[in-house]
């Protein structure tokens, strides 16, 4: 009896070893990168145009491989351009055209120490996006605004003449035209799902180095940086991924090498703070700048000053009076035009409540000019309802 008890021991043992053995080896097999077939993975080949084939929550076991980000910049690489720019600048026509010597004419005659006026080439380069496999390009108009001559280069380093079709300062959006077909056209996504933290790639040609790729994620949606010296109204994606001048005009794309943004900016006091321009705004707006060249923008004409406490008892309203205050109005505005008045209370907008200047923004420019809005206001000491009908944005010419 002993001497069986004795070998069951190492027997039992040596179950326990085998059992071990065998989980190890199911383990590693389940788990190890790579080694299972069905591990989720980018699937560049077959990954749509369009952003609805993935799902706003993507699943959990989605791997980040260990080519993926070289495998969207190789596919993405031949639908991204470099422009060269070229404009004349037109300098002093005499040696002595500044002080202290804008006098010497005076004293020496006409014509002296006079040369003819010299107009110096200025040169500047950025980035675009093939839109179109017939030669449409979009990118930056502050890239081509003032351009006297475009050359865009594709990724096969053939160069063509560029023509801007139509540019809009406002979304620093422009149409560039090149006579080429059959181009690869980028993988167009969109801009609707995405969330800070989702990954981030950029491509474009900073400081001329064509084809940089770089990585990061969306760090903020719906910025607004107009107010830091650039003219851009759109609500901009933020993220870090770096960007840099020469970037600009170059796509933002999401994990699937789909383009959500295109590059536009960065803030030149910060590091890894670049902004781009959603591409559901920039496929609105080249839509309308292929139809017809121009961008007919939603105007009012009002000056707005968010209350506060302060403000509130200037005007002699509760400190619990919610809204807008017009601080002024544009001459012949449609804001004028309708009845608002200066520090009238702008309460409700199209029976929605606006608490700051950017609520009525984006009510406002939902809308087309000719249509028109209801406003609810507190003005000498009641409130109510007026109707403004949106005007379209003047030009520089009809603002002088």
């Amino acid at each position: 009896m002993e001497k069986n008890k004795n070998s069951f021991v190492p027997w039992l043992g040596g179950t326990f070893i085998g059992i071990a053995i065998c989980c190890a080896f199911w383990a590693g097999h389940e788990y190890w990168p790579g080694s299972h077939e069905a591990t989720p993975s980018v699937n560049l080949a077959n990954s749509s145009s369009s952003s609805s084939a993935h799902p706003v929550n993507p699943p959990a076991a989605f791997l980040l491989a260990e080519n993926t980000i070289a495998d969207i910049a190789k596919q993405t690489s031949d639908s991204v351009v470099n422009i060269d720019i070229s404009r004349n600048i037109t300098i002093a026509d005499t040696p002595f055209h500044g002080a202290p010597f804008h006098n010497f004419e005076f004293f020496f005659g006409p014509g002296f120490g006079g040369m003819p006026n010299q107009k110096i080439p200025q040169k500047g380069s950025g980035s675009g996006v093939i839109f179109r496999s017939d030669g449409v390009i979009l990118t930056n108009n502050h890239v081509v605004g003032d351009a006297d001559e475009i050359l865009v280069t594709l990724n096969d380093k053939r160069k063509f003449k560029g023509t801007v079709l139509g540019r809009d300062p406002f979304t620093d959006l422009a149409i560039v035209k090149i006579d080429a077909k059959d181009l690869p056209a980028a993988k167009i996504g969109t801009s609707k799902n995405i969330r800070p933290g989702d990954w981030a790639i950029a491509v474009g040609s900073p400081l001329g180095l064509d084809h940089s790729v770089t990585l990061g994620i969306i760090s903020a949606l719906g910025r607004n940086i107009s107010g830091d010296g650039v003219q851009n109204s759109a609500e901009l994606i933020q993220t870090d991924a770096a960007i840099n001048p020469g970037n600009s005009g170059g796509p933002l794309l999401n994990i699937h090498g789909e383009v959500i943004g295109l590059n536009t900016a960065i803030r030149a006091d910060g590091q890894n703070i670049g902004f781009a321009i959603p591409i559901d705004v920039a496929k609105d707006i080249a839509s309308q700048l292929l139809a017809s060249g121009t961008i007919e923008h939603p105007y009012l004409g009002i000056m707005m000053q968010e209350l506060d406490d302060k403000l509130s008892k200037s005007l002699g309203v509760s400190n619990t009076t919610k809204g807008v205050a017009i601080a002024g109005l544009v001459p012949n505005s449609p804001a004028e035009q309708s009845g608002l008045a200066q520090w009238d209370i702008i309460e409700k907008v199209d029976g929605k409540p606006v608490l700051t200047a950017k609520d009525i923004q984006q009510i406002v420019r939902a809308h087309k000019p000719g249509e028109s809005l209801s406003f609810l206001v507190f003005s000498d000491g009641q409130l109510k309802t007026l109707g403004v009908k949106i005007g379209k944005y003047p030009s520089k010419e009809e603002s002088q």
